[in-house]
Order: C-alpha cells, then structure tokens, then sequence
C-alpha cells in the first residue's frame, strides 16, 4: 500500500472547499493481488516541515518544474509557497509486468501533510495554481539550491570495495571535528575572534601607546592589565568550551563498530571507517555514519530507528533494506554492487540513488538509509555500506548553528558609547590646547618650572637636555598622553559586567519552578545569552497554533461516513474498564483475543452498532472502507505487549490478551489509528511486504485479490478530484462538506477518505511509468508527481474524519494578560480558516464584539481591491499619516500614570487608543489567508497589508507556509522598531523563530528543532506570560540601570583626572598610583554592579503579574533612554566637581602632598559611587549588603597595602590622613553634597511625576503594611 494525497485537482472554483486544515494525513493505498515485493516503503517527513534554512536544497527541483508547467493538473486554491514546503515522498518501485500480467508492487506507509501543500500517492511533490505562482514572493525567502544529484556527476560507492571507492575519489574518514581550536592555532584564532570586537582595539591602542617613553604615563606593565584581564579570562573560557568538545570528539571518534574485514565483522574505530564499507549494527547501538541498508535481522528487510539525536523525535521510524540485497545476506553469500547516489547534503529528509547488482538496477530512496546520530530499536542487527562518512554526513552538515542576535539595548549603548568617545576627544583636546598654550606663555622660563624642564636641574645629569621634544610635539604627546589617562571613559570592565549579571540572570529563569513543566518533564532554557533584556521590550508575539495554543494530542471526535454524521452519541469513559468493555466487544464474539489500547478512545454507539452489521449494501460498504484506510494508511507501528487483562467480566475471552501502543511521526496518525482499533479494526502488524488487521476478531491480511487505491488527506486536495458522474454522489459530497464545516467551525481537524477501483491495465501502465521514474537520478520526484497524477483521479468519496487538539492549560489567560500589557499578538497557522477562528475565540484570542476583516483573495487585484476596501471602510490610514499619531500616543502614555482604587493601572487614554486602530471604536480583526499573502507580499502590496495589519487588535493567518510566517515577522521587523518575538513547536516554525528578534521554542510533540533553533525554549505557551511579564520586566530594568551606572562610574572618575589636570598646568601627572587607577573599574567597584544586577528587583512577581499594564515600562524605555544618558551626565559633571574641588578647598592652607590627596579622592570616589547605587537599590538583601558596604572596606583594604609598600611614592600617607578628622568629614561632606541634588529630584519626580512602576512600588509596600493604610482616615478624622 502506498501512501501520500492526490496531486490532481480540478480547477472549477464552484467546487472548490474552504482551505483545509494544518497537518493533514493524506495517504494513498493499493490493494494488489498475486504481489510479490522486490523493494520497501520509504520513511516520510516528520510531522512538522523541515527548517527552509536546513533543508533549502529539496525542493528546487519541484520548483523548476512548477515554473516550467510541467506539472499539468494543480490546486486553484494552492499558495506557491506549496513548492517550497511539499515533502517529497518514498518511491515505490515496480517492475513493468510480463506478459503473465504478474503484478509487482511496494506496500508502504503514508505521509504528513503539512501546510497547505500537495502530496503525491506514489511520489511526492508540489502544487501550484494555474497562473503558475511557485516563483513568486522568493524576494522573502531564501533561494533554493538545486543541490540534487545529477547523471553527469554522482557519488560512485562500490559496496564492499572501499580502496577503489576512496582512492578515486578521496572521500573523507568518519572522524569528526566539532572543535574549533588546536593547541597550534589556539591562541592567534582566540584572539583574531575576541578582537572582533572594537572596544578591544581601542584599549590595545592605549596600551600600545602607554609603552612610548613620551607617552608612559603609567607603568607599562599597569597599562597592560586590564585588556589582559578582560583577554585571559574570555580565553580561558574559550578554551575549556572548546577541551570539552575535544574530549567529546575523541569519545565518538574513538568508539567501535563490526565492520567487514577479510570476510568477517570485526571491531574498528569510528574514526578509521572510510565509505564503501560494510557496517554491522546491533540493536540499541549508534549509527556511526550514514549507510545504506543491505539486510536487517528480519527477513524482510524492516528496521526500527530512533532519530532522537538527529531532530529530537522520539518515535520509532521504519527503514528497509531492499529484496535483492536483504536475500544475499540472509544467504550468506557476498554482497557487492555499485551505488550512484547524490553529493553530500544537508537534507536529512531525502536521499536518491540508485544501485547496480548483478546486472540490475533499482533506486534507493529515504527509506533505505539510515542516518549518523540514530539508534537502532527493536531490530537485533542491520547491514548496511557506508555511503557518507565523517564530516559528510548529514547530522555533520546540519550542525550549523543558529544565527545570532543581537540585544536593542546594546545597540543603544553602541550609540551613547559613541558621545562618550566625543567627551574623551574634546577632554584630551581642551588638555592638548591648553598644553600648548600655557607653553607658549612660560616658553622663556621653561628651565625653572616644575612641570616642563628643558634640562636637569642637578646632579650627575645637570644642564643635560631633558626629554622635551618642542611645543608642538609636546602639544601632540600631551593629546596622546590624556587619551591614556582617560581611557576608561570608554568602560571595557561593562563588556564582562553584561556579560555575567546575563549568566546570572538565565541562572534564574532556568531555575523558576514557575516555569517548569512536570508532564513533560522539561525546564526553561536559555540558548542565548546575549537578548535576556529585549524581552521586556516585546510588543509583537507571532505564534504557531498546533502544539503551541494547543497541545497537540489528538482525539478522534467526529466521523462522517457515507454522508451521515456520527459522533453526537459518544460514550465517554469514565474508567478504563468502561472503555475496555467498549472496545473489546467488537472482538468478543469472535472471542480469542482482545486489543487492550494503551489509552482511552471513546467511541460512537451509533457507529459501533452498525459495525455489527453484516458486510452488505453501499453505506456498510463505506463504513469498512473508512477504517480500512485509517488502519492502513499510514506510517504507525504497533508495538504489542502480552498482559493479562485486569477485569472480571467475561474473563474467559481475556485471558489471551495483547496491549497493543502505535508509535508513528504524526500524533495525527498515531489518533486515527487508535480509533479504528477501538471501533474494531485493529493494526498488529506491518512488514513492507504486509500488513494485518484484526477486525472484530478476524485477521485480515493486504495485499489480498483486490486491486484498490485508498486515499485520505486535506479536503481541498481531495473534494476537488472526485468522480461527478452519480446524483447520489453528489448527495453524499454536499453532505459530507457540510459536516466538514461543521468539524471545522468546532476547531476540529478535518481529513477526507475516499477510494476507486484500479482495472489492471491502469495498474500496468502506472507500474511501467513508475518503473522509469523511479530509477532517475535527475527529477525523480517531479516525474514520479506525473506517475501519480495516472491514478489519483475520479475518487469515490467515502466520509470524513474530526480530529480535536485541544488548548493548553492557561492559554486564554496568557493571551490576555499579553494583550493588556500591550503586547499585539499574532496567530499564524497552517490551519483552514474555519479552524483557526474557532481556536482564536477560545483562547480568548478574538472576540464576540471584534469586528473581522477576512482577506480571501484568488489573485493580485483581488486582494489589493480588498485591502484597500477594509482601509476604506474602517478608516486605516497610511503609515505615513499615522506615525505622528503613533508617536504622540506613546508619549502620552509615558504621562498618563494612575492606579485607581480597584487597583487597576493605568491604561492608554482611549482618544489616542483609538487613533492607532483606527476612526472607529470597534476592535478590528483582520484574517487572512496564505493564498492572498502570495500576492499580498510583493513590495505594492506590503505596505497595505501592513496598515491594515498594525490597525487591527488581532491578526489570524490561515493556511500559511513556513517562508509566509518569515514574511510575516520580517514585514513588522522591516518596517516598524518594535521588538519581535516568535513562538512555535515544530520544524515548520524554524524560519519564523530565527526571522524574530527573539526566538523561542516549545518542547512539544513534534520533535525538537524549533528549540534547536531557538533562544529561549519552555514546555507550555502558558510561561510566556511570567517569562516577559515578570523576568523580561526585571531583566531590562536591570541591564537598562547597569549600563547608565557604569557610564556614570567611569565617566565621573574621569572627570576628577580632568580637573586635576587642569590645575597642574594642563600636565598629564596623576595624583592616584597607578595600581589605584586600574583597580578602580577591575575590583573596587565592580562587584556591587554585578550583585545588583542579577538580583535587584523594582517590583515582586506577583505584582507584575496581577498588573499587566506596568510591562509598557519597557515600551516606553524608561529604563534607558537618551533622557536618562543625559541627566545622568549632568549629575555625573556636578559630582566630579564635588569631588575634586571639596578637598582642594579644605586641604587649600596645608602642606599635604599630592600621594596624600589622590588618596582622599580615592577613597571619597569608591564610597560615593557606591553610595549612588545603594539609593537606586530597591530589594536590599544579605548579598547586596555584603557587596555594597563590602565593597568600600576592600578599597580601604588595598589602598592600605598599597601604602605599605615602600618602593611606592605613596608610602604611608593613609596612616597619615586617617588620623585627621578634616579627612573623614571632608568624605562625609563630598558624599552629601554630591548627592544632594539627585536626591531632591528622585523626591520631586517621584512626588509630582510619578511613573506606573513607582505608583505600584509604593502600593506594594503599603500592601505589607495595612495599619499604616488603616491608620490615616483616623488621623484625618480627628
């Protein structure tokens, strides 16, 4: 039996269906007699499309087809998006009959139908409509490569004969390298990648020009140590990630596997297999490189194969070794042949070649290798020759990582970076000037000054020439020389500090049990490190809806058979008793073996009773028919498990009980298969030569004497190819398509089953065409989608299925409170309209009152006259109109503050509200499907498509393609500056989560390269609402504070140098020692900035989480903004003059020294920049004590140290000054005055222009202490 859903369909729009629902089973089936088997099915594609990035290079032969017309029957109501998404099924090879009409044919399993693509019943491929679309829209997707094999040049594997494979063509070992360095190139390539980054440049420019002798203003050796902290520190992180994955290459490479050598297996190492040669696998063991089957342990060539470590999907998966080779081995005799197959590729869902033995030729498909990274299951061995070895592989190629992003906020701090760089230029050139100046006033009395000396005063050296160097020079050296002293203006200890408070912050979001799912066992990821903060800026969530909104469990609802509808009388279980007395009635009467379902299917009563029936008349006819093909169609594996059974009830039928589990790659399948069984038509057995089914106690075996084709997939494929000829026919299709509606309006998944007769001359002309089809190395799949198109015609229309997903727990509470806190959030889905609206209202997504703007266009015209009615209609306008109104909204929310009694916060006004969504007061809603966003997505139309889109509350895409969801994020990323997010579960949803400025990824049911490509992944959509809500909140409070804080360390640091330069004659001498100054940024202050960081919260989770609204603080950025930047600076100036001119005025009449005062400033910076952060804290814990006050007694720590040391010019002097009590007020009196007035504009701002966050802080303490809430009416009273 074969599989896969009718490529042909007719192109009369008056029978044209709604667009059928995401991730549909279509499979194709034929019931052949006298069939002997000389090949295997093939694997299909797992349940969600593959990532258009990793798999770019399958379809583009499809692709040239579709744009060549040379596939003649096609959808009307497909998008050309299908090419890119259609997934390419097995083949099926057949021998052309002899003259005996001996009939050989391939029995299979069936395919996933993802999107709104087309599959095809024998081969696989695409659909396109009749204007010839598939081209279009490739300005938003990548190109597709044709990286298919072709004739002239192929990949030569001569089985068994691995000299003559490698030394003609020099194919690599099986030894991988994932590493990145070697001791060799360690060092130049860590630092060639470290130095990518420009502030790194800059600090070893300053150190190049402190070694200058005219420029050393400190030790050289000083100068030195920050960079090569900040270096040695990244390398030595660098090189243990890197010794990890060494040591993990040499356990893989270093392993061992029975290869064929002298006529026997023996062990080998990995590392030391070249292709060519035979590999034996035993079960439970790792596939060491991609090989194609030669025999498996059952003699007819079946292979269980777990792809966990390939693409994270844990059911079983069929492979088959073919007849002609699967015979020699359990023969014993000498395999050997020549395979031609395609170069490598990254393609891990295709595979063409064929293979020459014994003067035969037949093709290899899919199903015939298995792939590096898999573990075999449930087979005790398999043989196979290795075709692709080492880096070669497919997991190899497929190991690229992710691409990076990049954090907002630091794009921002790139930019304030730069008016940092124009302060230091402008310092270092007011110092250079001045320089030159005051030289030039003094040049006559340069011998006698105590700052510029031409030549020695005395000594051995005296009236020898000093090192001046002339005025202009000297003005030089001094610019260069205060570009030294002000270095760290430009902060490189902020890289690191980022850096580990980011470490620190995804140490906790992984460990928030809040955020743990225990069903599936799964915690919170970070996958990148680099984003925590942009997510409390997110205000667009794209979302997938299959196994992200819903769980992506089915359960069999609904079926329409024969064009009556059951499942209105199902028989909910309550206990498993119940459900197996349900089910095991169907094979009670016949009465010696029971199927015991692993889980409840509840049934129809109706339905079961007419299964009871004798197996006449048309509708019984139908019924069988209808679970025939649910049974057999498909890729499902039972997995049968002896038990006795548990009940008391008619035990005496039980006692040979068989539990029966389905292991299949679609939860769609695994559903349908499951309640075909409890409704009595059981699958026990498969082979790929057979398959059994026990119905209602009697083994049924296929192929039997009937030649058959079942079908079932999407209902635009199939309603579309139906025979026309009966008025009955016609009767039961309106019927079943209202039931469909029906289905569909329900939220359910919808599916069509239908079949036809084949007379053996089809058969044989089918068998002739699949023949040549199925050899060719070049176009294999476009021709075997022509073979199909033979057969997939004039279908007798048999019912129809409801498959419900049901939503995850806490979906419509999540998107709510997403959408009060002003996050818009987006749907896009493959599912047909009705569906997706159904699952929009409840998840609480749309609503009753909204008002739905539905673009269903079938051409270019089309839909540009309905985007330009809705606009029209509901007053939209242009984005240019509507960016002044936009940006006059979103200032008026930073002002509109308000916490009422009934605590609620406060919101946006409605005036402005409305002028963003439009004239009208009703919430719009727009719906749009794939089709139309073929057309909408041209450059004309985009701007359309994105007034309409960013007016509307809600946006539901239907029925859209991988590449359509890409589009879709790029067309908000491209055109507005708000942040992104995409969320989604499957392989379909690779492109949108990479597109997103933040990725994250669900660990569902269908597989795990939505997470491999992600940068946050979680176990339900539900902890989207704590992750920005609540940690996004408090990340980009954090990491906003961090970066103003250490440009406002730094910078008033470098402003006491400044003033002190400017009174020492413009001379570039310092007061502090050199060890001070490097250790300033490197220990005295960097450890409360990092505690801070990671732990300080504004407000608690709860909070946040009860008032959505205060998430728009993020929006608004009023944790860093260009506002901030600047009067943290102008406070920053006032504080650097306190500092510097308060101990110039006390110590004014002493005889101090200067050691003595760059002491005192040393002290008086660290204490009061530590000060300035601790009246910013706002959650004061043990930790944040410890390195806040901590802090200041480590700098009087070392400042002692350093005095001790008597080679040091500032030997003593703390001794000295701690005595004094002028030293500890003048400290006390820098502090105070220093922070006086950013205190009394913290007390007004917060009084008179208090932000939401300061209005909820302050309600949140009040909260913990109710007698002081209680107590004030009483003192008002009296």
């Amino acid at each position: 039996m074969t599989s896969g859903e009718p490529l042909l369909s007719s192109s009369d729009p008056l029978s044209a269906p709604p667009p059928n629902p995401l991730s549909r089973i279509s499979s194709l089936g034929c019931l052949c007699p006298n069939a002997s088997f000389s090949s295997s099915i093939f694997e299909d594609t797992p349940n969600d499309l593959f990532d258009v990035n990793e798999g770019e290079n399958l379809f583009s032969a499809v692709d040239k087809a579709l744009r060549e017309g040379n596939l003649e029957y096609c959808s009307p109501l497909k998008s050309s998006f299908c090419s890119a998404e259609s997934q390419i099924l097995q083949q099926f090879p057949l021998k052309c009959p002899p003259q005996d009409r001996k009939r050989m044919v391939s029995w299979g399993g069936s395919m996933e139908l993802q999107q709104n693509s087309l599959a095809f019943g024998i081969s696989g491929g695409s659909s396109h409509d009749p204007e010839n679309k598939s081209q279009r829209i490739r300005h938003k997707s990548m190109q597709i490569d044709d990286n298919l094999s072709h004739e002239e040049n192929p990949r030569l594997i001569y089985v068994n004969d691995p000299r003559t494979t490698n030394d003609k063509y020099e194919f690599t070992g099986n030894e991988i390298r994932t590493s990145k360095y070697t001791l060799i190139n360690f060092l130049p390539k860590n630092l060639f990648i470290q130095f990518h980054r420009v502030a790194y440049l800059y600090f070893l420019a300053i150190a190049a020009l402190n070694q200058l002798p005219p420029l050393a203003v400190f030790g050289r050796t000083v100068s030195l140590f920050p960079l090569l902290f900040v270096l040695c520190v990244t390398a030595i992180k660098d090189g243990y990630e890197d010794w990890r994955r060494h040591r993990s290459d040499q356990n893989e490479n270093n392993r061992e596997a029975l290869v064929l050598q002298s006529g026997k297996f023996q062990f080998k190492k990995w590392k030391k297999i070249w292709a060519g040669e035979v590999v034996k696998i035993c079960a439970d063991d790792t596939i060491p490189c991609d090989m194609v089957l030669l025999g498996t342990s059952d003699p007819s060539g079946i292979a269980y194969i777990q792809t966990m470590n390939l693409d994270g999907e844990s059911n079983l998966k069929t492979r088959y070794a073919r007849q002609e080779t699967t015979s020699m081995v359990f023969e014993g005799g000498t395999v050997s042949g020549l395979i031609r197959c395609e170069q490598p590729n990254r393609n891990i869902y295709e595979f063409t070649a064929n293979m020459e033995m014994k003067g035969k030729r037949f093709p290899l498909s899919q199903s015939n290798i298995i792939l590096r990274g898999c573990q075999l299951k449930n087979t005790e061995w398999v043989v196979g020759v290795v075709v692709y070895a080492g880096q070669e592989t497919k997991a190899m190629l497929n190991s690229a990582m992710s691409p990076s992003k990049r954090s907002r906020l630091e794009s921002y701090m790139n930019r304030e970076t730069l008016w940092l760089s124009v302060f230091l230029f402008t310092m270092c050139l007011v110092v250079a000037l001045g320089m030159g100046l005051w030289l030039q006033c003094h040049k006559d009395r340069l011998d006698s000054l105590p700052y510029y000396r031409k030549t020695y005063f005395g000594g051995r050296s005296a009236g020898k020439s000093y090192k001046f160097y002339g005025i202009p020079m000297e003005t030089f050296f001094s610019f260069l020389s205060s570009i030294i002293v002000f270095q760290i203006m430009i902060p490189i200890s902020l890289y690191i500090t980022m850096e580990l408070v980011r470490l620190g912050q995804s140490y906790f979001m992984i460990g928030d049990k809040h955020m743990y799912d225990s069903s599936t066992d799964s915690r919170f990821q970070c996958r990148s490190l680099n984003i925590n903060e942009d997510l409390g800026q997110i205000r667009y969530v794209f979302s997938d809806k299959t196994g992200t909104l819903t769980e992506n469990k089915m359960e069999f609802r609904k079926a329409s058979v024969h064009g009556k509808n059951y499942g209105s009388s199902v028989l909910m279980s309550d206990t498993s008793q119940d459900t197996n007395i349900t089910v095991s009635r169907t094979a009670a009467p016949v009465g010696k073996n029971r199927w015991k379902l692993k889980s409840e299917v509840p049934v129809d009563s109706e339905l079961m009773a007419f299964l009871r029936k004798e197996l006449a008349g048309d509708e019984r006819i139908a019924a069988h028919e209808f679970f025939l093909t649910l049974t057999t169609c498909n890729t499902v594996i039972p997995i049968l498990t002896r038990s006795l059974s548990s009940s008391c009830m008619d035990s005496e039928f039980y006692e040979d009980a068989e539990a029966v589990d389905y292991q299949g790659e679609s939860p769609d399948e695994q559903a349908l298969v499951a309640a075909a069984s409890a409704y009595g038509y059981t699958l026990f057995e498969r082979t790929s030569g057979h398959v059994v089914i026990d119905v209602n106690g009697e083994k049924l075996r296929f192929p039997n004497d009937s030649v058959k084709v079942l079908v079932k997939g999407a209902d635009t494929s199939i309603l579309s190819i139906l025979k026309r000829d009966a008025a009955e026919d016609g009767h039961i299709r309106h019927a079943t398509q209202s039931h469909l509606n029906e289905y569909s309006s329900e939220g359910l998944r919808t599916l069509v089953i239908a079949s036809r007769d084949l007379t053996d001359a089809e058969l044989e002309e089918w068998q002739c065409m699949y023949e040549d089809a199925s050899t060719s190395l070049t176009d294999r799949s476009i021709k075997l989608c022509q073979t199909a198109a033979l057969i997939e015609c004039n279908l007798q229309l048999i019912g129809a299925t409801g498959i419900e997903d049901k939503l995850q727990e806490g979906v419509p509470e999540a998107i709510e409170s997403l959408r009060q806190a002003g996050i818009k959030v987006w749907v896009l889905t493959g599912d047909k309209q009705e569906t997706a609206i159904s699952i929009g209202l409840s998840c609480k997504l749309l609503t009753s009152n909204m008002q739905q703007i539905i673009i269903n266009g079938t051409s270019e015209e089309e839909c540009r006259n309905l985007l330009s009615d809705a606009k029209a209609k509901y007053g939209v306008r242009t984005s240019s109109c509507r960016n002044w109104n936009l940006k006059w909204k979103r200032n008026a929310e930073s002002h509109y503050l308000e916490i009422p009694n009934d605590t609620k916060l406060s919101n946006v006004p409605m005036g402005f509200s409305e002028k963003e969504e439009g004239t009208m007061s009703t919430e719009l809603a727009l719906i749009i499907d794939g089709n139309s966003l073929v057309y909408i997505l041209e450059k004309d139309l985009e701007s359309e498509l994105f007034d309409l889109a960013t007016s509307c509350k809600v946006v539901l895409c239907c029925r859209v393609a991988p590449l359509q969801k890409a589009g879709i994020v790029d067309l908000i990323k491209s055109r507005t500056d708000d942040m992104t997010l995409a969320i989604g579960d499957g392989a379909n949803d690779v492109s949108m989560i990479q597109m997103a400025d933040v990725g994250v990824g669900i660990c569902g049911q269908e597989g795990r390269q939505a997470v491999m490509a992600s940068d946050f992944a979680m176990g339900q959509f539900r902890f989207l609402k704590r992750l920005l809500l609540v940690h996004g909140h408090w990340n980009y409070q954090r990491v906003g504070y961090l970066v103003l804080y250490n440009f406002y360390r730094n910078a008033v640091f470098v402003l006491m140098l400044f003033w002190y330069i400017l009174s020492t004659a413009f001379s570039t001498t310092s007061a502090l020692t050199d060890w001070s100054s490097v250790f300033y940024s490197v220990i005295y202050t960097s450890v409360p900035t990092i505690v801070v960081g990671i732990l300080d919260k504004d407000l608690s989770h709860k909070t946040l989480l009860e008032y959505p609204k205060l998430y728009g603080a993020g929006h608004r950025q009023e944790s860093y903004n260009m506002y901030l930047f600047w009067i943290t600076m102008i406070d920053t100036l006032w504080q650097s003059l306190v500092l510097f001119y308060i101990p110039v005025f006390t110590y004014r009449e002493s005889t101090i020294d200067i050691w003595s005062m760059g002491s005192l400033w040393t002290i008086s910076v660290v204490i009061l920049v530590n000060m300035h952060l601790a009246m910013d804290i706002q959650r004061w814990l043990l930790l944040t004590h410890a390195a806040v006050w901590g802090s200041i007694i480590i700098t009087y720590a070392c400042v002692v140290v350093l005095d001790s040391i008597p080679r040091f010019p500032n030997y003593g002097t703390i001794y000295h000054l701690a005595k004094s009590p002028t030293y500890w007020l003048s400290i006390l009196l820098i502090i105070c005055l220093a922070l006086l007035p950013r205190f009394i504009f913290k007390v007004l701002h917060q009084t008179f222009w208090p932000s939401d966050i300061q209005i909820a802080r302050e309600a949140e303490i009040l909260r913990k202490r109710p007698n002081h809430v209680q107590s004030k009416p009483d003192q008002s009273s009296s």
